[in-house]
């Protein structure tokens, strides 16, 4: 494990800083390695507000997408909402149905079925919204690539209207719009958005029309922090403000669906980390396992006894996901084995039974275990099906651009990838992907890595210093949890493993003259050896809270030991 010391910005900068704000120099240091600069920048960030999102039609094509939504309603047309069947497509279909459900009865939803279809716009939804008189398609969170289905749809009589935050291809297909801030002539300022930030997008410019203010769709955003968080896109920016929103949104007054799934948690105030490990893979699990159109019900549900029999079936479907997912990674785990692939720059699997839904989960796991790119395929219909997977500083998607030739269809971003290839090339393509990331992979992005943001004493760390740090939430991509590292620490004598496992490390630790803390290290127990040395060693960590019988207390999440 690396750990990289992230540069400390010029004293003078934050020293002033400190000054114009009132805070500690740790708290400075942080705010300016994350662009901060002065008391506006902070303003901003610790305040989001309203006046922080962009206006929509600076997105291109938001003109032609609201022209044609205005016609449809007026002429009553039938509307298909068609959305992908993870978080971010499932979130955006109820998001964009309930909107436009309150101004017409010709509304529907389509979610593509993982196996029969695949991912994004498929020829059988399209066939769908033919024999059931549908005139127009809003696709969201997929769609930049469907050249073909798109000009199938447009023989067919159907329009289309795509939201999608995918990279486009070189084509664009022949849609009334497609919105989509990454498309290159397209001068949206803000690039990051997920489908679901897009889709709000879409309908915050519907709004504007009638002269409603954004705010009056702040109901919408508990379904686009979801989707921010699930999709792991950089929160930052107007995802920052969407985030911030929507989590008040959650904790305050969510909808009967996401109601439903809280009752089960035993927390007062959700995260965003609440969120992505909690409420979203639930609402995988619907999509991975049975169908994304339980997720959409279960999001556009407004009554709470309906909810909460949907949430429960849900959580069926969760249970079965994490059986899957467990027994596929061990299987998996031994096939590299078993093929002397442990020391490849790749990992790449197949075996033609494996749950098409947790593909992508298994790859995940696969990398704590050989930390590189990694794909795992399974039989879909006639071809193979894989989730690629990428570690820190890697485009795998670029990656998989250079081994097209071998791959029938592929999209996705960075760090996450979707592809369908033919049987025969699955030899070649392994093959092909392991050469591109042996020549493109740098060396130092072979082993895992903590960036640290800053070193400070244990002293620094009061309920002050924490109060400020929870202000720099919702964390994600681009503004993570503040990381630190803690140098000359000694155990205090009660330092022990636990867990069933006894993997997990719990420590309670002193540092000179500071007062002493309790740090927790999950899968950090091999590490005790260096607890119990008596010799002064380092720490990295972040902090958070522990409470236990009522009683609340700063504790250390430890990430790193070393002596």
């Amino acid at each position: 494990m690396r750990w990289t010391l992230k540069p400390k910005p010029h004293s003078k900068k934050i020293n002033e800083l400190a000054t114009q704000l009132g805070v500690d120099i740790a708290i400075s240091e942080l705010l300016l390695q994350r662009g901060i600069e002065s008391f506006e920048d902070a303003k901003t960030f610790f305040r989001p507000s309203w006046a922080d999102l962009h206006d929509p039609f600076l997105m291109k094509d938001m003109d032609k997408a609201v022209a044609r939504i205005e016609t449809a309603l007026e002429n009553n047309e039938q509307i298909l909402v068609f959305g992908d069947y993870d978080v971010d497509g499932t979130s955006s279909v109820a998001l964009m149905a309930s909107y436009l459900e309150t101004k017409s009865t010709q509304i529907s939803t389509y979610i593509p079925d993982r196996y029969e279809e695949g991912y994004g716009v498929s020829y059988k939804g399209i066939d769908f919204a033919l024999d059931n008189d549908f005139s127009l398609i809003i696709a969201l969170d997929c769609g930049v690539k469907a050249i073909e289905k798109v000009a199938y749809a447009k023989k067919k009589g159907i329009d289309f209207i795509i939201c999608d935050h995918h990279r486009p291809g070189k084509e664009l297909p022949d849609a009334v719009a497609i919105l989509d801030p990454k498309r290159p002539d397209c001068d949206y300022p803000f690039k990051e958005l997920c489908g679901c930030g897009v889709g709000f997008k879409l309908i915050q410019a519907l709004a504007s029309k009638e002269g409603i203010p954004v705010e009056s769709l702040v109901s919408y955003l508990d379904l686009v922090a979801t989707a921010i968080g699930a999709d792991i896109v950089p929160i930052v920016g107007e995802n920052r403000a969407l985030a911030y929103f929507g989590l008040q949104v959650i904790n305050t007054n969510p909808r009967p669906g996401f109601k439903a799934l809280i009752n089960q948690m035993k927390k007062e105030v959700l995260t965003i980390t609440d969120v992505v490990f909690n409420i979203a893979p639930r609402i995988n699990a619907a999509g991975r396992m049975k169908h994304g159109n339980y997720a959409v019900a279960l999001m556009k549900e407004m009554n709470f006894e309906n909810a909460e029999f949907a949430a429960s079936e849900i959580e069926l479907f969760n249970t079965n996901r994490r059986e899957a997912d467990k027994r596929i990674t061990q299987e998996a785990l031994l096939q590299i084995e078993k093929s002397k692939e442990t020391k490849d720059a790749t990992s790449v699997v197949y075996q033609e039974d494996w749950h098409k839904g947790v593909i992508g989960i298994v790859a995940s796991r696969l990398i704590e275990t050989y930390y590189r790119p990694t794909l795992v395929f399974t039989k879909s219909g006639d071809f193979l099906a894989a989730s690629a997977r990428s570690v820190r500083g890697f485009d795998v998607y670029n990656a998989l651009e250079n081994c097209s030739h071998l791959i029938e269809q592929f999209g996705g971003h960075m760090y996450a990838a979707g592809l369908t290839i033919k049987e025969e090339n699955y030899p070649a393509f392994k093959a092909a992907f392991e050469a591109e990331v042996l020549a493109t992979l740098p060396a130092h992005l072979r082993t895992p890595e903590i960036k640290i943001d800053a070193e400070i004493d244990f002293d620094a760390i009061t309920p002050k210093f924490y109060r400020i740090l929870k202000q720099f939430a919702p964390f994600g991509p681009q503004n993570m949890s503040p990381v630190f590292m803690s140098s000359e620490v000694l155990d205090t004598g009660y330092g022990k493993c636990v867990g069933e496992d006894q993997t997990h490390l719990r420590v309670t630790l002193a540092q000179k003259d500071s007062p002493k803390i309790v740090g927790i290290g999950f899968g950090l127990g091999s590490d005790l050896p260096i607890i119990k040395s008596k010799t002064p060693f380092k720490v990295v960590y972040s902090i958070d809270e522990n409470e236990w019988k009522g009683r609340v207390s700063l504790q250390l999440k430890l990430k790193g030991i070393k002596s």
